[in-house]
């Protein structure tokens, strides 16, 4: 049996884009184990190819990981010896070095190692693969398996995709009977989304035209959810798994949120997304990956590509200056009639 491991150690959102790029590997093996970091593992497991995921948090990826020691080096070095691994593919972002994890599955004795590297790798890859600037990170991570050898399914189109999942019933009355529209408010970042106030005014707007809007967000957003969705949204902060989001998103007839990891996982379900896009990074780089996607944001605004995680322009312009006419009109566009 061949067991192939593939690695994207940060958040939810990129272990989605990596999604086009796993089922081409897991075409060409047996088994497909992904290892992913804490905020990654909920991703890592909606992948279709994937048979197993391994979690292990990266001091040189996380900003909260404990300090690199031994011990937590020697954990994953015995896992991976564990597992007998044929082959690796480290999947990284551009601005990101895949040769830390590699030096560690050379340790454990991994006898082929591919990645996208810019530093001179000595013998730590079998194949150091080279990409332009650009690209969309999803056809980026896929250039990397098909420079290994991998490629999809005749029937496969390349796009964002996780395993179909139930809404459960409790969260079905909740969100309640009929077309409604999803806002998600919330980023890992407070850059990249827009102000709380801004936020509740375009789902106070939505509503006014006519829509139903259930307001998503994780735990730790609740007080977030609970100001944007005021008294004319459901709030569902805090109250869905990611794979019980992806359901949500899925029954929606548009998505809006900002450039976070459930706007790919949005994407990934086939919804009309409404992307409301910070420029700190670029968006034809990070925007979601889908055929149903519009993009709105002063993508020229003073903050571009600063890589900012606080706004550093005051009144946050580039999406702050949305106005609800240009959020009604995306949502409609993309089919969201009330």
């Amino acid at each position: 049996m061949s067991t192939a491991l593939v690695a994207r150690l940060d958040s939810a959102g990129d272990v989605l884009i990596t999604g086009p790029a796993v089922r081409a590997v897991a075409d060409g093996h047996d088994r497909v184990v992904f290892l992913a970091g804490p905020r990654g593992r909920a991703a890592a497991e909606l992948l279709p190819g994937v048979d197993d995921v391994m979690e292990w948090q990266a001091p040189w990826v996380d900003f909260d990981s404990p300090e690199l020691t031994a011990g937590h080096v020697e954990s994953l070095i015995k896992q991976l010896v564990d597992l007998d691994v044929d082959r690796a593919l480290i999947f990284t972002s551009f601005h990101q070095s895949p040769l830390p994890l590699a030096l560690l599955c050379r340790m454990a004795s991994i006898p082929w190692v591919g990645a996208i590297s810019e530093d001179f790798p000595g013998t730590l890859l079998n194949l150091r693969h080279h990409v332009e600037p650009g690209i969309p990170e999803p056809v980026r991570a896929l250039s990397l398996a098909q420079a290994a050898g991998y490629q999809l399914r005749g029937a496969d189109d390349g796009r964002l995709a996780v395993t179909s999942t139930t809404l459960p019933r409790k969260l079905a009355r909740l969100v309640g009977p009929g077309r409604y529209v999803v806002f998600h408010p919330g980023a890992a970042v407070p850059a990249r989304q827009p102000t709380p106030g801004r936020s509740a005014a375009m789902v106070a707007a939505l509503a006014g035209a006519g829509h139903r809007v259930v307001v998503t967000g994780t735990e730790s957003e609740r007080g977030l959810t609970a100001e944007v969705a005021g008294r004319c949204a459901v709030d569902l902060g805090g109250a869905t798994t990611l794979a019980e989001l992806a359901a949500i998103f899925a029954g929606a007839t548009a998505v809006v949120a900002p450039n976070t990891g459930p706007a790919h996982l949005a994407a990934a379900v086939g919804a009309p997304v409404v992307s409301l896009f910070a420029p700190v990074v670029p968006a034809e780089q990070w925007s979601p990956y889908g055929t149903r996607v519009t993009v709105l944001g002063d993508q020229n605004a003073p903050c571009r590509l600063s890589r900012a995680r606080t706004c550093p322009v005051p009144g946050h312009p580039c999406l702050d200056g949305i106005s609800d006419a240009d959020v009604l009109a995306a949502v409609e566009r993309l089919g969201g009639q009330p």
